[in-house]
């Protein structure tokens, strides 16, 4: 880690505020950067030991094993040699307040200022953030109020130095002295890197190099962002609001409609979602995913001024328009990926909620079975218009079928129990990844399963998945029932197989 000495660059009347820019400043040009500023915190909440155990010398991730969680593989990637830089903050009290603000919308590439004394004295670079409510209170442990440092960020490029804050604060209507989590949008941190050096807004149009494009969005990164989604907290369950907007946004998708979409029409489509499948105390505010959904970094809204929140009217009288992003949605348009999305947002957000009948409104019925579509079950009822959607039944080459059963000898490939009729035995033979909609799948012997009505009911329903080892998991806990049954001359297709595991949730 650097440590450098006070910027004392002339120009602006304040010194020290001209090292903002100049040939000597620490601070990053990417016009998209944002500027998360960060309160150190006073002896009397530790924060100066934090710092040095967390940021300057680090946290070694062998010691925290036990606690890291589904966060273990990311920190391991990220930080190879084994020593993690963090730096936490805890959940914020008030519903609405710049530490909310900064919470929700701060995103991986942004910058941390850290600030102490009256001055800002490091700067790092966030590289994942995460929620781990026992790995903060193992690295931090708690403070008076039984709270901890949960809402964490993964840092790199971690600098020390010397900078008085009084004069950014002032320029930025910022209290001073800063004592709350307070983000600076990437419009005004370049207004006030253009002012410390006037020379920076005509550089591009001189002979300097063009800023490189922002890498591409990946399939491993539109999965890590669905992973993590900062959602509000409310007794200790997160809102529904994040997930439920992208499920319909993704259901546009699949619709082939439009990925942008207007204030006015969001409202009028994800409200009554909202009101009918969010929370049971929740507020109905669809201007919040509208607007905060950006900080997953799939999200966009266009048309509105983006340095503060917006209220409905507002958003109304500028016409704003959201939805996902160009590279989030060329990710969701491939069927395997939108399928381990549907799965990953219902598993890990909406596991308590009628998955049925909030799939069937945003037109995306076919995903609560390996089978696809059913024929109209009459269910009605809500407050929202179901998105129209076609379906068919294609079908079968009964010749496979009865290959797959004779092959089995009408054995359950998941439980060997035969069941016996009057004059023979029977078993059913079932897709993997269904041939009809959404799913498309091929009618072949390498997408077929011979089962017993329980098991194919199970595996239709998603109630058991295959995993890479053939073993047969219960998908509620993940404990292995079963280890599939295998012919020599019956060859699945992992491929299929993956499949069924995106759309039961398991990546």
């Amino acid at each position: 880690m650097k440590t450098e000495s006070v910027v004392t660059l002339p120009g602006m009347g304040d010194a020290e505020f001209r090292g903002l820019g100049g040939s000597s400043a620490h601070f990053s040009r990417d016009v998209g950067v944002q500027w998360v500023l960060q309160p150190r915190g006073t002896a009397r909440v530790r924060g100066p030991q934090h710092f040095r155990h967390s940021v300057r010398e680090g946290v070694r991730l062998s010691d925290y094993e036990h606690v890291l969680g589904s966060d273990r593989d990311a920190l391991k990637q990220l930080f190879p040699a084994g020593v993690a830089r963090l730096w936490g903050s805890t959940p914020p009290v008030r519903e609405r307040s710049a530490k909310v603000t900064a919470l929700e919308e701060r995103r991986v590439g942004d910058e941390v200022l850290f600030y102490a004394g009256k001055k800002f004295v490091a700067k790092a670079r966030i590289l994942d953030l995460l929620r781990n409510r026992p790995l903060a209170k193992a690295v931090w442990g708690e403070d008076e109020d039984r709270q901890t440092w949960e809402h964490i960020m993964a840092l790199g490029d971690v600098t020390e130095f010397e900078l008085p804050a009084e004069p950014v604060l002032r320029e930025l209507r910022v209290p001073v002295p800063l004592r709350s989590l307070t983000l600076v949008h990437a419009e005004e941190r370049r207004r006030l890197l253009e002012m410390s050096d006037p020379a920076m807004s005509s550089r591009p149009e001189r002979s300097s190099p063009r800023p490189e494009p922002v890498p591409t969005l990946n399939r491993e990164a539109l999965f890590r962002s669905l992973s993590s989604l900062k959602t509000h907290i409310k007794d200790e369950r997160p809102s529904r609001h994040k997930p439920i907007t992208l499920l319909w946004a993704i259901g546009r998708l699949a619709a082939q409609q439009e990925r942008m979409v207007g204030w006015e029409t969001f409202r009028g489509e994800v409200a009554p979602l909202l009101q009918d499948f969010g929370l049971p105390d929740s507020k109905v505010t669809p201007e919040y995913p509208f607007w905060h959904l950006r900080s997953s970094g799939l999200w966009s809204v266009e048309g509105i001024d983006q340095s503060s929140t917006p209220t409905p009217s507002q958003l109304a009288a500028s016409r704003a328009r959201a939805g996902l992003t160009a590279d989030a949605a060329r990710v969701l348009r491939r069927s395997l990926a939108r399928a381990e999305a549907i799965g990953l947002l219902c598993s890990r957000y909406l596991g308590d909620v009628d998955r049925d009948e909030l799939l069937e409104r945003v037109g995306l019925a076919g995903y609560t079975r390996a089978s696809g579509e059913q024929p109209d079950s009459g269910r009605r009822g809500g407050s929202a218009p179901r998105r129209p959607v076609t379906s068919s039944q294609p079908d079968r080459d009964q010749r496979l079928v009865e290959q797959i059963k004779v092959m089995y000898g009408h054995e359950c490939q998941v439980c060997g129990s035969r069941v016996e009729t009057r004059y023979s035995h029977y078993s059913e033979a079932a897709h993997i990844r269904g041939l009809g909609r959404p799913h498309e799948g091929p009618d072949e012997l390498a997408n077929l399963l011979c089962l017993c009505p329980n098991h194919h009911v199970e595996f239709d329903r998603l109630a058991i998945y295959i995993d890479e080892d053939w073993a047969v998991r219960r998908n509620s806990t993940g404990v292995v029932e079963y280890q599939l049954k295998l012919h020599a001359d019956h060859v699945v297709e992992q491929e299929y197989l993956r499949y069924h595991r995106g759309l039961c949730g398991r990546l």
